[in-house]
């Protein structure tokens, strides 16, 4: 295919406006940007949210909320729930058979008085205790 004619359609572009280039041009002077005024001088540039010195809207709406992305784990605490105490092995099935959570729970973690010594019986990784 050949690639010659790469000009676009006659009438589907219109000549740039050149603004700023003399009275004749229809855009001189000013330069389109009316008369006075902090808009019509160079540099000007509006803060992100400005409203005319209106209080902004970001600054208006109250700020809400934050959302850790580290997962806290489910909290048992043996000396209230003492069947889990009293488990040979722990691990998720055996603890769901003891005491009901839901199935969103990812990672446990037993405290209370006498955690520390389960730590033997423990046999899934995503489950802990209080004690080192």
């Amino acid at each position: 295919m050949a690639l010659d004619n790469l000009t676009p359609a006659s009438g589907s572009t219109h000549k740039t406006k050149r603004v700023g280039r003399g009275q004749g041009s229809g855009m001189g002077k000013t330069a389109t940007r009316g008369n006075k005024g902090q808009k019509s001088r160079t540099g000007y540039s509006r803060k992100r949210g400005f409203e005319g010195g209106q209080q902004p809207l970001q600054r208006r709406l109250p700020k809400v909320g934050f959302s850790s992305r580290v997962e806290k784990p489910y909290v048992i605490n043996i000396e209230k729930v003492a069947k889990v105490a009293a488990l040979d092995e722990i691990t998720f099935e055996t603890i769901k058979s003891v005491h009901k959570f839901q199935s969103s729970v990812k990672k446990i973690k037993l405290i209370g008085k006498g955690a520390k010594d389960l730590a033997s019986k423990i046999k899934d990784e995503n489950i802990t205790t209080s004690g080192k």
